[in-house]
């Protein structure tokens, strides 16, 4: 079945949004705010500031609140000089040492972000490596007569010495002897660029930052399967469209400017796909669900069948609604953006050919993901085990904030489990202290519990503590808060 891929752009003074389409169905969604921009791509001139030999990595000042994080295996010294043996951290950096880094991996919660020395800079076609002598091909292009034309049309274009390197990216299988060239030269141009201002600038200051999302679009999410891109701003899209008539022409027609009075996200439904993306439950067509939770270490994924009960056997049904499970589950992770390790609990099937299937027509879904992902064979336990490369904060962290009440447990105490609480705290203060009086501040759901269904217990414990009690409801108050005062 052949894909319609349209990609729309909402523009606003505070964010850009960008929501890809494909025949109709939100698939990916990108938001990138004004005053919180997503660092992945950008070069910094940074300073060592602590080498851990323990971990093998350092912590790199590059400007940000927080230390990022440099790996061995990410510094291209390492790599140069280990001629196939282990290069210790403590070989190649050293504190105070300066050097040019790039981000891969946005600061994500507690953690800073995630660096590399091996400099990467993309184009329309190319992806060059300043710090490699390799030329790679895409492994999305299967074809070994195309990879090899590619690989030849590059190194006769490519006047250097080679001591640098590309990746020819999956886009170069339309692309011309003269856009590779153009490529080439635009490339060679912004290095030299990079290179004069880190010559410059202090360490901690940022040396290149990538384009803006409205211009990563062209240059990153552009293929065969794009009908339209739409945008609602007039201003950006004359920049986007001289940017692709400069960079990208074969784009350039494809790029229309939406000039209605309804917002273009919710002629298309994605503002209700957003809200979908931050709920726990997904409804399948079937009447089964999915129940996605999202953890510091993992995403776990659990597959029901729900209402669905099918027409023939258990078997049959458990069978139908972990393929349609399949498909859903490689959408939501592109929806979200979830990255990191992905636990997947399909409902447990018995015969072995329906877990082949299952598993091919999940590896086929993920197959139009962006994103590198690994998936591993149904486990002993019934688990399917995967990871997908995360760079970029999920949908949930953009959007949300851990909840004040519950602090990211997803639940409160019950107003009967604070009660007891207020009860073993009277007992406490009445043996700790000579009060004439104790005043109990809590919220309304408890206060209304402890004089109604609780009131004998309280009566009981008013008269072995010998204090009258009084309660006060305190509207600022969560279910779990509460204090006992000495009067």
């Amino acid at each position: 079945m052949s894909i319609s891929k349209e990609i729309l752009v909402n523009i606003t003074p505070q964010e850009t949004r960008v929501a890809t389409l494909e025949n109709g169905m939100v698939h990916e969604i990108y938001i990138e705010r004004s005053h919180r921009k997503g660092l992945v791509g950008n070069i910094y001139k940074g300073m060592v500031a602590r080498v851990l030999p323990g971990m093998e990595a350092a912590f790199v000042d590059i400007g940000l609140e927080r230390a990022a994080f440099l790996h061995v295996s990410d510094v291209a010294q390492a790599r140069q000089s280990g001629n196939g043996g282990t290069v210790h951290i403590s070989h190649v950096l050293r504190e105070g040492q300066e050097l040019l880094v790039q981000v891969i991996k946005d600061p994500l919660g507690t953690k800073g972000a995630r660096l590399t020395t091996n400099i990467t800079i993309p184009s329309r076609y190319l992806v060059y490596m300043p710090n490699s002598e390799n030329v790679g091909v895409s492994s999305r292009i299967e074809s070994d007569e195309e990879r090899e034309r590619l690989r030849k049309m590059l190194l006769s274009q490519d006047e250097r010495d080679h001591e640098s390197g590309y990746i020819i990216r999956t886009a170069a299988e339309v692309a011309t002897t003269e856009s590779i060239s153009s490529d080439l030269i635009y490339l060679d141009r912004l290095w030299q660029a990079v290179n004069k201002r880190a010559s410059e600038v202090q360490a901690g200051s940022v040396v290149h930052k990538d384009l803006p999302l409205f211009l990563r679009v062209l240059r990153d999410m552009v293929d065969e399967d794009l009908e339209k891109i739409r945008v609602d701003s007039r201003e950006t899209y004359t920049i986007m469209k001289e940017f692709a008539q400069a960079y990208v022409a074969e784009v350039a027609n494809v790029i229309e400017h939406y000039p209605g009075e309804r917002p273009i996200f919710d002629l298309h439904g994605v503002e209700d796909e957003i809200h979908k993306g931050l709920e726990r439950k997904v409804h399948l067509k079937s009447g089964g669900y999915l129940i996605i939770d999202q953890t510091e270490a993992m995403t776990t994924i659990d597959v029901n069948t729900g209402a669905f009960v099918g027409n023939r056997n258990l078997e049959e049904t458990i069978f139908k609604t972990n393929l349609e499970a399949a498909q859903a589950i490689a959408r939501q992770l592109r929806l979200r953006n979830l990255g990191g390790i992905v636990i997947l609990d399909f409902i447990d099937m018995v015969e072995e050919e329906h877990k082949r299937q299952v598993m091919r027509a999940l590896e086929k879904a993920l197959e139009k993901d962006h994103a590198r992902t690994q998936v591993c064979e149904v486990s002993t336990l019934g688990l399917v085990e995967m990871t997908r490369k995360r760079t970029r904060e999920s949908l949930e962290h953009v959007l949300c904030t851990t909840c004040p009440t519950c602090e990211g447990r997803g639940t409160v105490k019950s107003a009967e489990t604070v009660c007891y609480e207020i009860f073993r705290e009277i007992l406490r203060e009445a043996r700790q202290f000579d009060a004439k009086e104790l005043l109990v501040l809590a919220s309304q759901e408890v206060v209304d519990l402890l004089v109604d269904e609780e009131s004998g217990s309280l009566a009981e414990l008013e008269d072995f503590i010998a204090i009258p009690i009084k309660f006060q409801v305190e509207a600022m108050f969560t279910q779990e808060q509460y204090d006992v005062v000495i009067m």
